[in-house]
């Protein structure tokens, strides 16, 4: 079963908690703190595999969620770090995230890897909260939520050359004699419903080649399901247009025929329009077909498109065809000049991801919004006045208190940070005094 699109749930691990934790042995009545920090949760990884050629695996499973971090211990023990979770789709398959629609990566060689959910950071635990004036912390920091969210995946199939043409056309027959692929075929139109690929020898070269399903008029707005075929066609090198020269049912124009499906590709992407592109003349062993041939021929030579008549049933004309299609295809590729080397794993990150934003929501009540900011809250026990006390200075030096200030917040207006609602309270110069740096 041939899957190119799919919508996965994806969510990281949760951050493990820090640990707040007091050295305990004989005889040292007052030992120092000594808790350990949580372990980071696991990602959640695409990688491109190119043992795999359809996204079938995202067709019956849709939710996928990374190894939570381990929380922290006493005697300066870090939680286990979680595992992360790698997902391997088909090479040439794009991501987008669902609701914002961003392009998160294009995953067009094989082991290139996208983090398209991180994992919750680890809390600290309290040995880095000492100061001179704090020996003693009584909190820890939190583990942080992991990012979660819907993406899409979307296959482009890679391709060196691709058959593209009216339905009924024969590019079935034709890349089933070209190659050792066994697509379905049957004389009534719209046989092929999913593309095929299959890989040529042509002299010195090989080549693949796609069977894209059959195009027609206003494809690029997509009618007969035109953008899920046209995507296909993006990434290759060549296209080979198939021309009916018997004009099939309705007696086509074959040169009417080019026309229209041109038309279809500039509209649908720009360059697919200049994109360079050989025409094929097919069923010319059929009745009357030659003389639709020479009118093919006559206007191809006007626009200087190379053009082959052949048969896909007697395999007239095919071989010349498909040498000339195999040095073309060489030639492109090697003016492409090297694939860009990639190293690591990229990591997709939402833009403005530490940008403060403040709304009114209504009265005396304001809503503060920014990932950074939230994590801080979400990472702080509530209902530990060290904690808070802490925190709010963060948030000072962060600069919340100066954009609630700008935005006109007064004190005992309500503040709402992610889950969690304060009372506004200015802490002023004591924020700057350096006393709470992050270790």
């Amino acid at each position: 079963m041939f899957v190119d699109e799919a919508k996965i749930y994806v969510r990281g691990g949760d951050g493990g908690a820090g640990c707040k934790g007091f050295r305990r042995e004989a005889h040292v009545p007052k030992g120092g703190p000594d808790g350990g920090d949580g372990g980071s949760g696991g990602r959640v990884i695409l990688q491109a595999d190119s043992a795999l050629s359809t996204l079938l695996d995202f067709h019956y499973k849709h939710h996928f969620k990374a190894q939570r971090g381990q929380h922290g211990k006493g005697s300066r023990m870090n939680g286990a770090v979680g595992d992360d979770m790698v997902l391997k789709v088909p090479v040439g398959t794009v991501v987008h995230d669902a609701e914002t629609g961003d392009q998160m990566a294009d995953l067009d060689r094989a082991g290139q890897r996208v983090v398209v959910a991180r994992g919750g950071r680890g809390g600290r635990g309290n040995i880095h909260f000492v100061t001179p004036t704090r020996r003693a912390p009584a909190f820890a920091e939190l583990g942080e939520p992991a990012e979660e969210r819907w993406v899409t995946l979307e296959l482009k199939l890679l391709a060196d050359a691709a058959l593209v043409g009216f339905p009924n056309v024969g590019k079935s027959s034709l890349i089933a004699r070209m190659s050792a692929a066994r697509p379905k075929i049957a004389d009534y139109p719209f046989t092929t419903l999913v593309p095929n690929l299959g890989v040529v020898r042509a002299g010195e070269h090989s080549f693949v080649v796609a069977d894209v399903p059959g195009l027609i008029e206003g494809a690029s707005t997509g009618a007969g399901l035109g953008h899920a075929f046209l995507r296909h066609i993006e990434r290759t090198a060549l296209i080979v247009h198939v021309v009916d020269l018997s004009g099939g049912f309705e007696q086509r124009d074959p040169v009417h025929d080019v026309e229209v499906i041109d038309a279809e590709l500039s509209a649908h992407a720009e360059d697919l329009g200049g994109r360079p592109q050989v025409v094929v003349g097919n069923k010319v062993d059929i009745e009357g077909a030659r003389e639709q041939s020479e009118a093919l021929a006559a206007w191809c030579a006007e626009r200087e498109r190379p053009y082959f008549a052949v048969s896909a049933v007697t395999g007239e004309g095919v071989d010349a065809m498909v040498l000339a299609v195999g040095e073309a295809v060489h030639q492109l590729r090697r003016s492409e000049g090297p694939a860009e080397s990639y190293e690591g794993t990229y990591v997709y990150e939402p833009k403005d991801e530490r940008t403060i934003t403040v709304k009114r929501a209504g009265g005396n009540a304001w809503q503060v919004l920014g990932r950074a900011i939230e994590r801080m809250v979400i990472m702080t026990e509530i209902d530990n006045p060290e904690a808070i006390a802490y925190l709010q200075r963060r948030l000072a030096r962060a600069g919340v208190e100066k954009a609630l200030e700008d935005a006109g917040a007064r004190e005992g207006d309500s503040v709402t940070i992610g889950p969690v609602t304060f009372e506004y309270e200015s802490v002023g110069a004591a924020a700057t005094t350096g006393e709470d740096e992050e270790a």
